[in-house]
């Protein structure tokens, strides 16, 4: 059997915690800024969790996470 080949895309944006959660970063903060307050930029830093209900499929495109 080959070796199954993990999606680059996912490998770039989703990263597997200790615990057994899925990191990811907060959308919305790339461009179109100036429109959005500060509180709202600052809300959007740092990483959140992923939904349960996406999380089988971000497994799937990480076998070996």
């Amino acid at each position: 059997m080959p070796k199954m080949k993990t999606k680059s895309g996912a490998k770039k944006r989703f990263k597997v915690r200790s615990s057994g959660g899925i990191k990811r970063s907060q959308a919305f903060k790339r461009h179109i800024l100036t429109k959005k307050t500060t509180k709202v930029k600052r809300q959007l830093r740092g990483m959140t969790e992923v939904h349960a209900a996406d999380e089988k499929l971000i497994r799937a495109m990480l076998p070996y996470a």
